[in-house]
């Protein structure tokens, strides 16, 4: 079985969570006997081609961008050549680009839709794009929701409700890079014993303005691993604040993450936008048993943090309410460590990517039946 996902950006260029997500789809579908590819964009002009994990990472010259959205030339006929030989497309939504590859392409194979996120902020640009967009959900075969609280607060997902089915997030501990003790301790002098941990992109709507806020006035230290867009605005409001307890690290290599989400006290995630629909370093929290802090948004965070179980969950954009939530699990360390012992047998019990693997196997084998079996049909009439 061969399957090509097809998404805007991967590894090595980026390192976002929906890449993590492919990523350990591709690993962990690997070992079930899947044969992976990625096609994706980049700014390189090096390496077209890489051998990644086991699987091979396809990259197409990016041209430019709009909103967001990346657009190449060269990857709408690479895209047609290895869509012939793929038994499914497995795309990762929401790319506009991507609606467009598979209209122009008339892509016939059987196809996948992982259904990462509402589109929250492009709302003029998502008037025009609207039309191609139902055109393409109503086209593929098979849509995932990645968590039963997405699924219940998406309007777009509603209309698709009879064609799309709960996957969620997995993730596979054993293929994160054990930090060597030196990495550790060093980590550990520069931060102290205890502090709360943030691991992502610097976007607008992860609420780190709030996390700043909420750490004004206290001495509670606040880690921040990560680039972005709003980085330079974070750190202005920051040095604003009068912030010394809060460290800016920058974009850091994986054996650098591991090791601060080894040592940290707890996670903190502030994201208070529908556009963060899951959080995979919220997962990796809890895959680390630690207890964790987000807001109530509808989306997955909540699925992953139960409130008052796995950690605390806070209303949005409230930095009050972050600041006591902050406090309390600074305060009460027994109650945090239970919470985080509960957060690492929910990972276990929900978020493997063992798990995920089955259930996208299973789904690529039925979506792969149901197309032989229309295409019998067809030659029979």
């Amino acid at each position: 079985m061969k399957i090509l996902h097809f998404y805007r950006t991967y590894h090595p260029d980026t390192f976002g969570g929906v890449e993590q997500l492919i990523r350990q789809m591709a690993v962990s579908t690997t070992r079930l006997g899947v044969t992976n590819e990625v096609l994706t964009l980049t700014r390189s002009k090096e390496h077209p081609e890489l051998e990644f994990e086991g699987h091979k990472v396809h990259r197409a010259r990016l041209n430019f961008e709009i909103a967001s959205t990346g657009f190449s030339w060269s990857a709408l006929s690479r895209f047609v050549e290895l869509a012939r030989e793929a038994d499914v497309i497995h795309y990762h939504f929401p790319w506009p680009f991507m609606d467009l590859a598979h209209l122009l392409g008339r892509i016939k194979k059987p196809t996948v839709v992982t259904y990462h996120s509402d589109i929250v902020r492009q709302k003029l640009l998502l008037k025009f794009y609207q039309p191609l967009k139902y055109w393409f959900l109503n086209d593929v075969d098979r849509i995932v929701a990645t968590s039963p609280n997405y699924l219940a607060t998406s309007p777009i997902l509603e209309r698709y409700k009879d064609k799309t089915e709960i996957i969620t997030y997995g993730l596979d501990k054993s293929i994160y890079p054990q930090p060597a003790l030196d990495t550790l301790n060093k980590w550990r002098q520069q931060l102290g014993q205890r502090f709360f941990l943030f691991v992502g992109m610097l976007r607008y709507y992860k609420g780190l303005h709030i996390l700043l806020e909420a750490a004004a006035n206290t001495s509670m230290p606040v880690v921040i691993v990560g680039d972005g867009p709003v980085e330079a605005e974070l750190k202005q409001q920051a040095r604003a604040l009068g912030l010394n307890n809060v460290h800016f690290l920058g974009a850091l290599p994986e054996e650098d993450k591991v090791a601060l989400l080894t040592l940290c006290y707890a996670m903190v995630f502030p994201s208070h936008l529908r556009s963060e629909a899951f959080g995979i370093s919220l997962l990796e929290g809890a895959m680390f048993g630690k207890p964790m802090i987000s807001s109530e948004i509808g989306t997955g965070t909540t699925y992953i943090n139960l409130a008052d179980q796995t950690g605390l969950v806070v209303p949005p954009n409230d930095p009050g309410a972050l600041r006591n939530a902050m406090q309390f699990l600074w305060n009460h360390p027994q109650r945090a460590e239970e919470m985080g012992r509960r957060a690492y047998e929910r990972y276990q019990a929900l978020f493997t990517s063992e798990q995920m693997a089955r259930g996208y196997v299973g789904l690529y084998q039925r979506v792969m039946e149901n197309s032989a079996g229309r295409m019998a049909q067809l030659s029979s009439v």
